[in-house]
């Protein structure tokens, strides 16, 4: 049998390339870097890039944001950056860290830590240390324990006490610690771990993964602003299927997301092997491969919800089907109820939620045409969702069969069609009644108030019935609809 795991010569290989690839492009950022590194050797203090800066670098995707650790205290580090940087701000001061702006990077130094945990909250108890080792270790993943120094003569020393770049060669996210440790001291790292899975590809080390299900319950330690943020990284990350599998193996879901496995108890309507969360992963795949652009978050959290009121509407009809009526309804609701449990914005709320209410709406496309006025209320409704709309319908296409596969999407084809006619000939993005405010209350002699509102209505839902009217066709029915009325 051939081994065809990498040799030892392999990956010390590999491990040079990395290296000397982060080192380039560090050396591209030399005129902020060096200059700062200086900066800090003339107060006889010690700069380090570190974190995720560093396992970034050495992946060849560095941002902008750059992490930095120091020996320096904070208020020393305030004065080092005082005539520096073009803008300072020192609102984590109490924790250690004051973040600049200069030549368009943004840089985060940190005075070394050695913190201490309650076992409670995940607020420690803010202790500065005295060594990079020391601030290394407690950090959440090794792959995250990696620095490199930063000389003032711009030469840089990679360190790595922890070996994560093994971890990293190896795409492995594990603790420096035992993790049930790490966990305790703050469980936030558990879905931290899950993200990164997400975003780099990793996977989760056993004893990781083991921790992480043994402690999903410390959870609920964190609150619900944390773990949105942690969420939307991770389902905007480039493998959020395999991180989100992660989340429910583990059981961290059904703490902090509990409608998603809850839809493994519905086998879907089609009767094939897989049920309606399997279903929903690959809609959400599917609907990030329509993507144009980066992350589409609304779009990504309404691939995943779309269906989680089937559960709920599941019913077992004569002769042996299943039936889920009304679950786009129900749905919606339980993706609001769950988006502002998590402390989403009241914008990604109504639009994943109005995203998961029409989404079923299109498949009473194909058992007949609609009329121009079915359109109209399909775009009205859409508002500015319609895009994703589109992509969500698309993305919904889940069946095995491809004759059926083609036919929805040519159904689809030609409903988005229609739409391009009407918009170009009604401009659907503006829809609004053939009479305003004024001429409403001119033409009814009314003050300004709710019968106002009613009459501004009547003509609205008039114009997506027939279309753009005359003025004079306007009024009349609108003195129709006023007589009787009155």
């Amino acid at each position: 049998m051939t081994d065809c795991a990498p040799t030892a010569a392999a990956r010390a290989e590999r491990r040079a390339r990395l290296l000397a690839a982060a080192a380039i492009s560090l050396r591209d950022l030399g005129d902020v870097l060096t200059p700062l590194a200086a900066r800090f050797a003339e107060r006889g203090h010690e700069l380090y890039l570190v974190g995720g800066s560093v396992r970034d670098a050495v992946l060849g995707r560095l941002g902008n944001d750059l992490d930095f650790t120091t020996d320096a205290r904070p208020d020393v580090v305030s004065e080092i950056l005082g005539d520096w940087a073009e803008a300072i701000w020192t609102a984590g001061i109490e924790f250690g860290t004051v973040s600049a702006v200069k030549d368009g990077q943004t840089v985060e130094i940190t005075t070394y830590r050695a913190d201490q945990y309650d076992g409670v909250s995940r607020n420690p108890q803010v202790t500065f240390g005295d060594s990079l080792d020391g601030d290394l270790i407690r950090r959440d993943f090794r792959v995250n324990a990696m620095a490199v120094r930063l000389l003032a003569d711009g030469s840089q020393e990679f360190y790595d006490p922890l070996d994560g770049m093994a971890d990293l060669l190896a795409g492995v996210i594990d603790t420096p610690a035992s993790p049930e440790t790490s966990f305790d001291d703050d469980p936030l790292r558990m879905l931290r771990g899950v993200r990164f899975v997400s975003q780099l590809g990793f996977s989760l080390s056993p004893r990781t993964q083991e921790a992480i299900a043994a402690m999903a319950g410390e959870i609920e330690r964190i609150t619900a602003e944390r773990v949105q943020v942690e969420l939307d990284k991770l389902i905007c990350g480039e493998h959020p299927i395999d991180a989100l599998d992660l989340l429910v193996e583990t059981g961290l879901a059904d703490r902090i997301l509990p409608e998603v496995p809850g839809m493994k108890l519905t086998i879907d309507e089609h009767h094939q092997h897989k049920d309606v969360y399997q279903h929903s992963l690959t809609v959400l795949q599917q609907a990030i491969d329509l993507e144009t652009g980066g992350p589409d978050p609304v779009l990504r959290w309404a691939a995943l919800l779309h269906d989680i009121g089937k559960p709920a509407t599941r019913r077992h009809e004569d002769g042996g089907g299943v039936s889920f009526h009304h679950h786009e309804v129900v749905g919606a609701k339980m993706a609001r109820k769950r988006l502002r449990a998590l402390k989403f914005s009241k914008a990604r709320v109504d639009d994943v939620s109005q995203l998961v209410f029409l989404h079923l709406r299109f498949h009473g496309y194909g058992e007949g045409r609609w009329t121009d006025s079915a359109v109209r209320r399909y775009v009205t409704d859409a508002g500015p969702l319609l895009d994703r709309l589109h992509k969500l319908v698309r993305a919904d296409c889940t069946t095995r069969n491809r004759r059926r596969a083609r036919k929805l999407q040519e159904t689809y084809d030609d409903l988005e069609r229609r739409i391009v006619e009407l918009q170009a000939a009604e401009d659907l993005d503006r829809v609004r009644p053939d009479l305003d405010g004024n001429a409403i209350m001119e033409l009814l002699g009314l003050p300004p108030g709710p019968e106002v509102g009613a009459a501004w209505k009547h003509l609205k839902e008039l114009r997506l019935d027939v279309g753009p009217m005359e003025r004079a066709e306007a009024e009349a029915a609108l003195l129709k609809w006023w007589a009787e009325r009155s």
